[in-house]
């Protein structure tokens, strides 16, 4: 309320909420940051789409998967997506928040499967720059390790860390989680 010479007028203020197009989320291992994207997610009061990369290769990962799908909780449509990723991400529309766990089990199922790693890079920044629904990318930071001693994870470090660099480079908004701690590296938080 602001008086102005005895006389009384509102004032109001239209809050408006911008939701970046593409958040990146990025941690080391264990780091709570699938947890925050998720949280992310949920906010949006959108339809949550979780596009799941990992490949089940033993009980331990079966395991690891069933946590979280129970953490989750309901209201997810889960696609299970180790390489096909780009085309689903393809198929969304804008009524849909799309949250890719994660960008580093996608690499290394490309890596392992000896696919042209520069190409898939491509073909994923393209459909995500596209894309007409919101999407949260989570990712594992691989810069603050020592230098790997073999030629596969030397190879791997640093596609991974190029894909990073590129993924935080054309989202909207970057977040880093450390002991779930999330902090803004580019953007705003909705």
């Amino acid at each position: 309320m602001v008086d102005t010479q005895g006389s009384t007028r509102w004032i109001t203020r239209k809050v408006i909420i911008v939701r970046p197009d593409l958040t990146f989320v990025l941690g080391g291992a264990a780091s709570g940051k699938s947890s925050f994207a998720e949280q992310l997610v949920v906010m949006s009061g959108k339809k949550r789409v979780y596009l799941a990369t990992s490949q089940v290769f033993d009980e331990e990962m079966r395991l690891k998967i069933k946590q979280h799908i129970a953490q989750r909780g309901e209201g997810w449509s889960t696609i299970e997506v180790p390489f096909d990723l780009i085309s689903k991400i393809r198929d969304m529309d804008s009524n849909q928040i799309g949250l890719v766990d994660c960008a580093t089990m996608w690499l290394t199922n490309h890596l392992l499967a000896g696919s042209d790693l520069e190409m898939e890079q491509t073909a994923l920044l393209d459909a995500l720059r596209n894309c007409p629904a919101e999407l949260v990318v989570v990712s594992n930071e691989v810069g603050h390790g020592i230098v790997p001693e073999n030629t596969l994870a030397r190879q791997f470090r640093e596609m991974q860390g190029r894909l990073n660099i590129a993924l935080a480079a054309q989202a909207d908004l970057v977040v880093q989680v450390t002991a779930g701690l999330p902090v803004v590296l580019k953007g705003q938080l909705p």
